[in-house]
């Protein structure tokens, strides 16, 4: 190969390498730009529903509340969000406010209206599906379906510091000092047994605690018997899953 020749295909090799490059960064500011303009539609939609509702009674009025502050934290992420999976965190906080929404025009009376994405973490949670009334360490606790004079606070369902937080209403907001501090407290187990125990489609106490929903935590005890020795590898905490439940915080 003679030089000349050797110099030509030094330049087409390196000029391939920029071209593949450029299109690869192209690619990722056109997937960027695009999730970028899907959760701005999500935030958009969930602030034009804060503004236009006011609520009339202690659920409806404290759903908006929740409803508002998701809207709050989603336009702060929007403003950092600088990668395809901060927009998508931006989403999930829009659309977690949404479904504060949804309850919020429920608890009024009102067409919930569309329908809004399966939110996967949301359905592995469970939904509370009777009223239970409990007492832990000398406090009351509610837990309805239905959201109740006594049962204002609503929560969509998902994780919480790994662990799954059923959909309903509730008395309290017994699930927000483990959504501060990352973490649940010593009696949070007690208090979820005691509120749930027996209910379907949610875990019991012991999965609970270690982070399984209750599809989860059976399929776990059915691997651990068919498969014998190996089981003891599949049946840890381990296996809980990621905390999606502080998505709206990154």
């Amino acid at each position: 190969m003679g030089p000349v020749l050797l110099v030509v295909v030094i330049l087409a090799v390196v000029v391939a390498g920029v071209l593949v490059v450029r299109n690869s960064n192209a690619g990722k500011q056109r997937r960027l730009d695009d999730a970028k303009a899907e959760a701005r539609r999500w935030v958009e939609r969930l602030g034009g529903q804060v503004m236009n509702l006011t609520g009339t009674d202690e659920a409806s009025r404290q759903a908006i509340a929740d409803a508002a502050e998701r809207y709050t934290a989603a336009g702060s992420q929007m403003e950092q969000a600088q990668t395809v999976e901060q927009c998508k965190l931006v989403t999930k906080t829009a659309m977690e406010g949404l479904y504060y929404v949804r309850a919020a025009r429920t608890a009024m009376g009102l067409d919930p209206g569309p329908e809004l994405p399966a939110d996967p973490e949301q359905q592995a949670a469970g939904k509370v599906t009777q009223v239970r009334e409990v007492t832990v360490e000398g406090h009351e606790y509610q837990a309805s379906p239905a959201p109740g004079n006594r049962t204002p606070h609503y929560y969509p369902g998902g994780r919480v510091a790994g662990r799954p937080v059923p959909q309903g209403w509730y008395s309290e907001p017994w699930w927000k000092p483990a959504l501060v501090a990352g973490a649940w407290g010593v009696g949070s187990v007690l208090l979820f047994s005691a509120m749930f125990s027996g209910m379907a489609g949610i875990p019991d106490a012991g999965a609970w605690q270690d982070g399984y929903d209750a599809g989860q935590a059976d399929a776990a005890g059915d691997g651990g018997g068919d498969v014998g020795d190996s089981g003891g590898d599949w049946g840890g905490g381990d296996m809980g899953g990621g905390d999606m439940g502080g998505g709206f915080d990154f």
